[in-house]
């Protein structure tokens, strides 16, 4: 009974979040005698205090990982927790009695806390490629260091000037019901999309982000609703502090490795470029690239080749660490698209029907939609969504032509085709290493930029490729 409960609770969040919802409801209305008045403002500060300092850790252990494992999706996440460290720490330190006497600024200060927090989980959890955080996620450190720096002036003008803060009327009918209704909407929208993901995905992350979702929501029931320094109010305190603690539990089950739980988030710390991006390329992104190889047994291991392959050309550009880490994610996920095509149409041994060739090419949009849901940026989504595309214009999926297609899908191009050249197929036996690389020269101009050719032919004959199989 007690694994069946751990299982439930685990993986299917709705269970876990409705438990401290019913737990309040029952205190608060259906035994109101069990609702002791517990005035502790020593004990609100400390609570508050640390829920704002562990906040503001894993906020700041988010933005690193944010910003090397270049994804948006962690980024506002990153931001969602900076939010509720400033703005939940003035809600602990307009305590009265502490900094200020008796003020207003302790309620908006937690009102404005979940509000914010819950807006930057609903921008977290739209696809990477949407309106609403295509540009601000494009400058990662830009954003966490003004953003920071904004609520930290906003709070010091809070504390020295509560007053100024205190007039806001988030706490104030009817504003306060359509604050509340807004809260509980975004973080709803963010628990949904969340979940969705993470049926799909299985990144623990995002099953914690799924949590932290709904307990804000249920929060923000609890600061409307509730009476001040009751027992049922103080469930909303130890519901904040929990969300940070599950998003540190989902960063360390994100990142680890088998045997060496930390080592994962070491790499993400390290200055060194190949253990960063050893690091980025987690389990549950292998387990995806797992599955899409299973589905096609001839390609097994290819899309790990192939981050190999382009990870090289890239150093021998000189390209910077964060476009090496875009290529070994982007070739890692480059195929993901075909875990929506048939198996038997992967696998299929005779030529293809037109209609067949289309559905395999869908491969391209299927993956490039996947990888923006999961809050890749717009490096590895280029590569996953133009890799087949072709100097010439001939390519698909958008027909580009010369540079508009992005140079790290030009270099994955070059070592996705010398890879699946040189690996046997259902319907053909695998091409020898000169073989492949004269397919290379021959389409030099029309297929692959020339100048990466050239450096891949130069790679090889110094031994610094040999084969992407060995």
């Amino acid at each position: 009974m007690g694994n069946s409960a751990r299982y439930l609770t685990y993986r299917n969040p709705f269970l876990g979040i409705l438990l401290p919802l019913l737990l309040y409801i029952l205190i608060r209305y259906l035994a109101p005698q069990a609702d002791l008045h517990l005035h502790h403002p020593a004990g609100h500060f400390y609570i508050v205090s640390a829920t704002a300092l562990i906040s503001l850790a894993i906020a700041a252990a988010v933005g690193v990982v944010a910003v090397r494992q270049r994804n948006r999706q962690v980024l506002y996440v990153a931001l969602a927790f900076i939010s509720l460290a400033v703005l939940f720490s003035v809600h602990g330190l307009a305590t009265p009695g502490f900094i200020l006497g008796s003020n207003a600024l302790v309620s908006v200060a937690s009102e404005l806390s979940v509000l914010v927090t819950s807006f930057w989980l609903l921008v977290s959890a739209l696809p990477s490629n949407h309106p609403l955080n295509l540009w601000p996620g494009r400058h990662p450190r830009l954003l966490l260091t003004l953003y920071s720096l904004a609520l930290l002036t906003f709070g010091s003008l809070a504390l020295r000037q509560p007053e100024l803060v205190a007039a806001l009327p988030v706490h104030q009918q009817p504003l306060r019901l359509f604050v509340t209704l807004l809260t509980i909407g975004m973080a709803g929208f963010a628990y949904w999309r969340y979940w969705r993901s993470y049926r799909y995905s299985k990144f623990p992350f995002q099953l914690a982000v799924a949590y932290t979702a709904g307990w804000i929501a249920v929060a923000q029931v609890i600061i409307t609703t509730g009476q001040s320094f009751y027992l049922s109010w103080w469930l909303y305190h130890f519901l904040l502090l929990g969300c940070v603690l599950v998003c540190i539990l989902g960063l360390v089950r994100q990142y680890r490795r088998p045997g060496a739980p930390m080592l994962g988030l070491q790499g993400l710390f390290s200055t060194n470029p190949d253990e960063q991006i050893q690091a980025g390329i987690g389990e549950p992104v292998r387990n995806l690239v797992r599955a899409t190889e299973v589905r096609d047994p001839y390609t097994a291991g290819h899309q790990h080749r192939v981050a190999h392959g382009a990870l090289r050309l890239g150093q021998a550009l000189a390209l910077r660490p964060e476009q090496l880490r875009a290529l070994v994610q982007g070739g890692e996920m480059h195929d993901i698209g075909k875990l929506e095509v048939a198996s038997d149409l992967l696998n299929k041994v005779g030529p293809l029907t037109p209609a067949e060739r289309a559905a395999i090419q869908a491969h391209t949009i299927a993956g490039y939609n996947t990888c923006a849901a999961l809050g890749f940026m717009d490096d590895e989504l280029g590569i996953v969504r133009w890799h087949h595309e072709r100097i010439d214009g001939q390519g698909y999926p958008d027909g580009l032509r010369g540079e508009q297609i992005p140079l790290l899908a030009r270099i994955t191009a070059v070592s996705d085709v010398f890879d699946a050249l040189t690996s046997s197929r259902a319907y053909r036996h695998a091409w020898s290493v000169d073989e492949a690389l004269s397919y290379l020269q021959q389409n030099s101009g029309t297929q692959f930029d020339p100048p990466l050719v050239a450096l891949w032919l130069q790679l090889v004959a110094d031994g610094q490729i040999r084969s992407l199989h060995s």
